[in-house]
């Protein structure tokens, strides 16, 4: 009761500020009820990779390719769509540094783990960025999203367990054959990995291949449980 009645006069002195129309917002979160309605949300995804399916797909259906091919990871969770208000989001956070977006972000991927009720893991990794790539961006998207994600659900998180050993081209610039190409073999683990259960963290999964990289790396060096949370799936 205490922590509420905190929240409450926080909520009044301090109101949020919705970061997509712009007003007030009664709490603290900076999203209003109305457009956080509107957001492009992912609800019929693919159980293992969350590729959006038709509407017409039962609750935990697999896409073809999850059919037909197995994943070195178990699940991915991706509460949104890359698409509308989300991607500008997401570019005012990974390109221009709007830590409010970033933020925002991470509490709707949190809501979406608490929403679901599936295993804690022991560890989260959030995909590492090459130095030189931190040094043009100042920082890594992904550690600042499983930074507030390990701090809302009390998850350790590791950014050391994993380096980026190759300064990769972006993926988003390169075609799907060159993508395979352009990632493997561009992470190397750097301690022992000391758990069961992890947990890959990133922004946005467009084909997948970075995670499934990562994934296979994890699982040659001990991981019996790996899966990925992302803010986004891009359709």
């Amino acid at each position: 009761m205490v922590n509420n009645w905190v929240d409450n006069i926080q909520s009044l002195l301090f109101p949020g500020f919705c970061l997509v129309c712009r007003r007030k917002t009664a709490g603290r979160r900076d999203l209003c009820p109305g457009c956080a309605a509107q957001l492009p949300h992912n609800d019929h995804p693919c159980r293992c990779c969350a590729l959006p399916l038709p509407e017409t797909s039962q609750p935990g259906s697999l896409c073809g390719r999850c059919q037909n091919s197995p994943r070195p990871y178990e699940r991915v969770t991706a509460p949104c769509l890359y698409q509308g208000e989300i991607q500008r989001l997401h570019q005012a956070f990974k390109f221009n540094r709007k830590l409010a977006a970033g933020r925002l972000l991470s509490e709707l991927l949190c809501d979406a783990i608490e929403a679901s009720n599936l295993p804690r893991p022991d560890l989260l990794i959030p995909v590492p960025l090459h130095p030189s790539r931190i040094r043009q961006r100042g920082f890594n998207q992904a550690m600042e999203l499983a930074r507030i994600v390990s701090g809302r659900l009390d998850i350790p998180v590791d950014q050391f367990c994993i380096r980026r050993r190759k300064a990769t081209a972006p993926q988003s610039e390169l075609t799907k054959r060159e993508r395979a190409g352009n990632i493997r073999g561009a992470f190397a683990m750097q301690k022992q990995l000391m758990a069961e259960h992890v947990t890959i963290i990133d922004d946005v999964m467009t084909t997948g291949l970075t995670i499934e990289e990562i994934a296979m790396l994890l699982r040659r060096h001990g991981a019996r449980h790996i899966d990925a949370w992302v803010v986004a799936r891009r359709p």
